[in-house]
Formats: structure tokens, sequence, C-alpha cells
């Protein structure tokens, strides 16, 4: 589970709590179930309308994402083709079969079994990447949910205090009443621009990250599986992958 994710959400929104509690406020008259449902339910009612219900899913589930990430080990990974590279270089590309056979990742099993095949560079290159697209594409879609309702959410909380205020001017008459339906009003603005900041759109800019890290790793994949084909000693396969991370190394975030 990514620790930071949950640390952050709940800082984020206790922040927001306190700061209202040492202004002298009520942690009670943030709770509005009627502005809530008014935003929550606006906003993806309106990405509902704008996705289609197998896109709308989609894009709800990959938000689990932000708590269980896939594992992504740049180094195992590398270490895993520097050793099929080595027994490539031993034996032949025929000596890998046993290797693909215990794979459980189907896109390294594809790639293994294009270069025991005899496949050629320009061919495994093509198959690979092609693949990888249109898996990038997909998850930036889904992840662009999030983005969308970041933008909704804002909007739906100001609807949800224009309605609370033609509500509270229905009873000017009672001035007690006006200055309490107008502080209620402006909790829906609130939970619109608190869960847009706070919760959508970094879920959305957690996404984006972690669909970077794992492109890179399929790069890397694909780049050590190509090296081998193109008969490369197991050194220089390896250098070929490890130049993909030499940026986070240079900045002490090696992984």
């Amino acid at each position: 589970m990514d620790k930071a994710t949950l640390i952050g959400l709940i800082a984020g929104i206790g922040v927001v709590v306190a700061g209202h509690v040492f202004e002298g406020g009520h942690v009670g008259s943030l709770l509005q179930p009627g502005a809530f449902f008014i935003v929550v339910g606006g906003t993806f009612g309106a990405m509902l309308t704008q996705s289609s219900l197998t896109d709308f899913k989609a894009g709800l589930r990959l938000a689990k994402w932000t708590f269980a990430p896939p594992p992504v080990d740049y180094q195992a990974t590398i270490a895993q083709i520097v050793g099929w590279s080595q027994t490539a270089r031993r034996g032949s590309f025929l000596d890998l079969e046993k290797e693909g056979d215990r794979l459980t990742d189907p896109f390294l099993k594809k790639g293994l079994r294009l270069l025991v095949n005899g496949s050629e560079p320009d061919l495994i290159a093509d198959y690979l990447l092609n693949e990888l697209t249109a898996w990038e594409d997909k998850y930036h879609k889904d992840a662009r949910f999030w983005e969308a309702a970041a933008g909704y959410s804002p909007t739906l909380g100001i609807l949800g205090a224009v309605l609370g205020l033609i509500h509270t001017m229905a009873n000017i008459s009672d001035p007690d009443a006006v200055g309490a339906g107008i502080a209620v009003a402006f909790v829906a603005t609130i939970y619109g621009i608190g869960l847009a900041n706070l919760v959508y759109l970094p879920i959305y800019k957690k996404l984006t990250v972690l669909i970077r890290d794992y492109v890179r790793l399929r790069t890397i994949q694909i780049e050590g599986l190509l090296g081998i084909a193109g008969e490369a000693n197991p050194r220089q396969v390896e250098g070929r992958m490890q130049s993909f991370l030499l940026h986070e190394a240079a900045a002490g975030t090696p992984r």
C-alpha cells in the first residue's frame, strides 16, 4: 500500500478542518449532506454523461493504483534481462524458451517468445512498441477521468451555493435563519473546491506519474530484448537499459 496517498489525503483534509476550528468554527458546520450530495453526485453525473459506462468504470477502478500501485522494480528487471543475455550468449536463443515458460508477465512473455522464434529486432520493436503505445493511450484516457472531475467539482460547488442562497432568500424575513443559511450554502463551495484540489486533481497527477514509471519499465524491457536480439554482449545490454535511469540516479532517486 502506498502510505503517501493515505497520509496526504488525511493531512490535506485535516489541515483544512483544523484551520476552520482554530478560527472558531465547528466541525459540524462543515457536515452538510445536501451540499455533499449536490457536489459529488453532480460531478459524477457529469462524468457519466461525458463518458461511456465502460470508460466511467475504468476511471473509477484506476484510482486504486494511488493506494496499491503496480510493482515497478527497474533494477530487478535489468538483472533478469541481463541474465537472459548471458544465457543466450552461452548457448542460443532457444535456451531462453524455458525462461519464457516460467514468466507470468504477458508482455515479457510475448517479447521473449518473439526472441526465441528468431524474429528480427525491427519486428520485435514494432510489435512491443505498438502494444505499449496502445496500453499508454488507454491508461492516460482512464486517468483523465479524474482531471475532468477536478474541473466539474468547483462549478458544482458554486451551483450548490447558489441553490442554498435561493433557499435562504425564501426565509429572508427571519434574520437568524438567513445568517445560518448563508453559512450552510457556502459549504457546498468548500466541498467543490476542496474535493477538486485535495482529492481529484492529486489522484490524476499521481496516476500520470505511475503510468510514466510503468511505461519506462516497459521501455527498458523492450530495449533489453532488442539488445539480446542484436547479439550485444551482456554488459552492453545492461548499459542500454541503465541509460534510461541515469537522470534518476543523478537526482538521487534510483529504483
